[in-house]
């Protein structure tokens, strides 16, 4: 058994989830598997993923075998491909594009997940120095779960439709008689059929390699994380980060997108992309140390997550180091003012912040060594708790002491600003909804003020957990 800390026990409160919700969309296809009525036509099926993590719990990677969906007759068709290993303590409250199958046109009743191999990481903090990933084996009361669907889910040509997937770490990760986690899952998880129209069908970052690019058709083709490739449309509307544009786009390029899936033909309807990088290499995940803590960073610690190419010299779920000679570019993902250069720069780098690399693999070698052009900085998930007596409405704010492992480096409270396109979701309505003292998730930036040096918070969706 690993004995954590205290702050670790109290994660028992908060409430986690992963959300995967599986999209059946119109297309047409041929399949091994055995349709559910007598017609061979198919429609493929995309997964997307959510979570809000357990305090210093940095993953809880485990390894999908299968989900497949189950026809009234008892045949199982799958929903995956392949046998991916996914971090479930990863995206945080947003919601990403995880993978896409074909699936014969049905009606299916029942879900079979089943999965492999699991380990939990957890950041182990010592003062005055730089943390460290330790990670351990989990051990699954169960590999295999099939659950009814209380709705049928209908996979039809005329639109598509959706499960939603909420896996909960707090229910499912096991402790004993002191509080201690003792490395024993019991998978626990929900299952609920939903709409396109859903805001649970939006995909809020997905990161990719762009292939090709079409421009007399405003779109690009792109390669996720596990292989599968997706054509991505863009518009008019469509911002783009930096001021760059489909033009700057090449076959080096990695892109965050956002967007949804569109009805008609499965390709992505993209609202938003960023270019994370222009050389081939990417890399993100949450800052855990600066150097120096005060004035221009020379460089910063930070627990990787996300990777593209995987053959470099970082590793998923381990601590890189990152080199900063001041000629790097900087930028906020989803902001396109000019102020973001005086917000987010080598001297306003924060412990905690959720952050994106991009550069030459050939600078990825040595993960102790790793030189970059890109700093991107991106929304996260931060599970809180209200301060008491904080919340003042004319300014839209109230203050907020981090819970999950993000507040281990940042162990002071945190200023949150709210505006217009703040979204409060769950059983919060409105900023008026806030209680002092109340569990909130908040997805946003996390900013280091360049006045005070402290650190403020601007929300873009705010939860009530329970």
């Amino acid at each position: 058994m690993r004995h954590l800390t205290k702050a670790f026990t109290h994660s028992l409160l908060t409430v986690l989830s992963l959300t995967i919700i599986a999209i059946l969309c119109v297309g047409c296809s041929t399949t091994t598997a055995t349709p559910a009525n007598p017609q061979t036509q198919t429609a493929p099926a995309f997964i997307i993923g959510t979570d809000a993590p357990l305090p210093s719990v940095t993953s809880f990677s485990v390894q999908l075998m299968s989900i497949d969906a189950i026809t009234p007759d008892g045949t199982s068709v799958p929903l995956l491909s392949g046998t991916p290993t996914v971090d479930f303590a990863r995206f945080n409250g947003l919601q990403t594009l995880i993978d896409m199958n074909d699936v014969p046109v049905g009606t299916y009743t029942g879900i079979t997940v089943t999965l492999g191999s699991a380990t939990i990481g957890y950041l182990n903090v010592v003062p005055n120095t730089p943390p460290t990933i330790q990670t351990e084996d989990a051990t699954l009361s169960t590999t295999t779960i099939t659950k009814t669907l209380a709705q049928p889910l209908v996979v039809a040509t005329t639109e598509p439709v959706g499960l939603h997937f909420d896996f909960d770490l707090r229910k499912s990760i096991q402790v004993d008689s002191t509080g201690q986690i003792t490395g024993d899952v019991t998978p626990t998880f929900n299952l609920n059929v939903v709409t396109p129209s859903s805001s649970g069908a939006y995909i809020d970052e997905f990161d990719a390699a762009v292939v090709s690019v079409n421009a007399n058709a405003q779109s690009f083709v792109v390669q996720g994380p596990h292989g599968r490739q997706f054509t991505v449309d863009v518009n008019g509307q469509t911002e783009w980060n930096n001021n760059e544009s489909l033009s700057s786009l090449t076959s080096s390029s990695i892109v965050q997108l956002s967007g949804m899936l569109d009805r008609s033909d499965a390709t992505i309807d993209a609202d938003d992309v960023s270019i994370l990088s222009q050389d081939g290499f990417y890399a993100a995940g949450l800052m855990t140390y600066v150097n120096p803590t005060a004035g221009p960073a020379t460089s910063f610690d930070f627990y990787v997550h996300g990777l593209l190419p995987s053959t470099t010299g970082l590793t998923l779920g381990q601590i890189a180091q990152v080199d900063l000679n001041g000629s790097e570019n900087f930028f906020i993902h989803r902001m396109h003012d000019p102020l973001t250069e005086y917000l987010f720069n080598s001297s306003t780098l924060l412990p905690g912040q959720h952050i994106a690399i991009g550069g030459p693999a050939t600078g990825a070698t040595n993960p102790n060594d790793v030189t970059v052009k890109r700093v991107v900085l991106r929304e996260r998930g931060y599970n809180a708790t209200v301060i008491p007596s904080s919340i003042n409405a004319s300014t839209h704010s109230f203050e907020i002491q981090v819970n999950d492992f993000a507040g281990l480096l940042i162990p002071e409270t945190v200023t949150l600003y709210c505006d217009s396109i703040t979204a409060f979701r769950t059983t919060l309505t409105d900023f008026s909804s806030i209680q002092t003292g109340a569990n909130v998730r908040v997805v946003g930036l996390l900013l280091k003020d360049p006045s005070s040096g402290k650190a403020i918070l601007l929300a873009r969706y705010v939860d009530a957990l329970d």
